[in-house]
């Protein structure tokens, strides 16, 4: 047993600790003037959705930033423009909503166009929020564009700072403004919000099955984008939720498509952040629609968060809408299609009217502590003990494996090694889960089992010693 290694097992136990509340800036501006870019380059990784087409970004999403030690959240938005209906409205809310809770806005205008009717209109609602508004005038590329920099003054909103997002031109000044406007204590900002870091939840599915709809339901506001096209969320945007007397992290992502190859610009790098968001969750609620049947891309999905290792929750959206005959059929389906995960917990809700939406927090809950709990060495080992008596190892090669000692190796997921004198099949290895499941419960999360084989010591099992002659054959005479 001296070669087990604790090292060898990778799992981080640390959980976001308390931190206090920063300085939030809001860009933003019309569509297609390099919001998103100059995210980019503030963070300095390309984590916002970038494309040369109007309108990518949609919702608010948030970002943490620093410049010149200063640390803020900056909060990425949809292009605001006044006069619109439909989506782009909603946008243009989401915007304005963001310019009113934050510190400090960060107004981006296109200088190579000029001041348009639009970026007149959103002066206007800026000057309302009377918050400090720092003016970005981007496209700024060299000195033979600095002139049209200049023009900006006739907004009214102080001086335009000429930069380039793309090559980073200019930058630095623009943001020693942003962070010279911050206020002593950031808006909003109360000791509350010192506390342990909250639960991080991800809202994962795939497309267009109501997951932003379920945020705005849980969140009381129209916080993401809602519509009926599907793919209108692409960003990961994380929420702060009191829920049950808790606060909770969620995080809505881009609809999850299974021809992941396939995707192109910013359909490609949306589902790269669903992928991250699996990552920064500990539990993730798969949505699935119920009013249409099960789809490949759902089992997929559930896969994905399985081998990610996170706590899972089945939410069946839109269960309002159903009639007694499609009840029947998708009882069956679930049976069928989601049978390797009967130990997730599971809810029946409608996003829509809120219907038991308060049996959410619970399944949440008893996912994070089947996704945390430890069995001690000494009751595992009795436990096995016992199952191994009553259920040993099939024989394998004509040799029967014995597990000899077995350890819980970590946990968030929880992880075992088993040590054994020989391989261990996969059924049995399935056997032993789903014990552990019944008499302990980890309820809501995946289990992993490894096993660690002793190597025997000596010769080669099956391989005659020098000299013997096998039995069955005579020995070969000399040609």
């Amino acid at each position: 047993m001296s070669d087990f290694d604790m090292s060898d097992v990778g799992f981080d136990e640390e959980r976001d600790g308390a931190a206090p509340p920063l300085p939030v800036v809001a860009v933003v501006g019309r569509p297609n003037v390099g919001k998103s870019s100059l995210v980019n380059r503030i963070i300095g990784r390309r984590e916002a959705v970038v494309e040369d087409v109007p309108g990518v970004t949609r919702d608010r999403v948030a970002y943490d930033a620093e410049w010149q030690n200063a640390k803020f959240t900056l909060v990425d938005t949809g292009g605001w423009e006044t006069s619109v209906t439909g989506l782009a409205a909603m946008v243009a809310r989401q915007a304005e909503y963001a310019a009113q809770t934050a510190d400090v806005i960060l107004f981006v205008v296109d200088a190579t166009v000029g001041i348009t009717d639009a970026d007149a209109a959103v002066t206007r609602v800026l000057r309302s929020t009377k918050r400090p508004v720092v003016l970005a005038a981007n496209k700024v590329d060299g000195q033979m564009q600095e002139s049209d920099a200049l023009d900006l003054w006739n907004l009214g909103v102080g001086e335009p700072f000429a930069i380039s997002a793309l090559h980073g031109r200019g930058t630095g000044d623009m943001l020693d403004a942003v962070v010279a406007a911050f206020p002593e204590t950031p808006e909003g900002s109360t000791d509350d919000d010192a506390e342990d870091g909250p639960s991080r939840i991800a809202l994962v599915g795939r497309p267009n099955v109501g997951k932003s709809s379920l945020l705005n339901r849980l969140a009381g506001e129209d916080r993401v984008v809602v519509d009926s096209v599907a793919g209108t969320t692409r960003d990961a945007v994380d929420e702060l939720i009191e829920l049950g007397g808790k606060t909770w992290k969620f995080i809505d992502t881009a609809g999850i498509r299974r021809r992941f190859r396939a995707l192109q610009g910013a359909d490609y790098y949306a589902t790269m952040r669903t992928g991250s968001a699996l990552e920064r969750a500990e539990v993730a609620v798969v949505l699935m629609d119920v009013s249409e049947p099960l789809a490949e891309q759902d089992i997929r999905v559930v896969e994905q968060v399985v081998e990610a290792g996170r706590g899972l929750v089945l939410a069946f959206n839109k269960w309002d809408i159903l009639d007694e005959e499609r009840r029947i059929y998708l009882e069956k389906e679930i049976d069928r299609q989601l049978a390797r995960v009967s130990w997730a917990p599971r809810v029946n809700i409608s996003a829509q009217t809120g219907r038991h939406m308060e049996k959410l927090v619970p399944a949440i809950e008893t996912s994070l502590a089947g996704w945390g709990q430890r069995i001690p060495t000494g009751q595992l080992n009795n436990w096995l003990k016992e199952l191994v008596a009553a259920t040993p190892p099939p024989v394998r090669g004509g040799k029967q494996p014995k597990i000899l000692f077995a350890t819980q190796a970590g946990a968030r997921p929880p992880h075992f090694i088993l040590f054994t004198t020989g391989f261990l099949e996969e059924n049995y290895r399935r056997f032993i889960e789903r014990r552990l499941r019944e008499d302990f419960g980890f309820e809501g999360s995946p289990l992993h089992i490894s096993m660690r084989i002793r190597e025997k010591k000596g010769a080669t099992p099956g391989r005659a010693s020098k000299g013997s002659v096998r039995p069955d054959r005579k020995p070969r005479g000399r040609r």
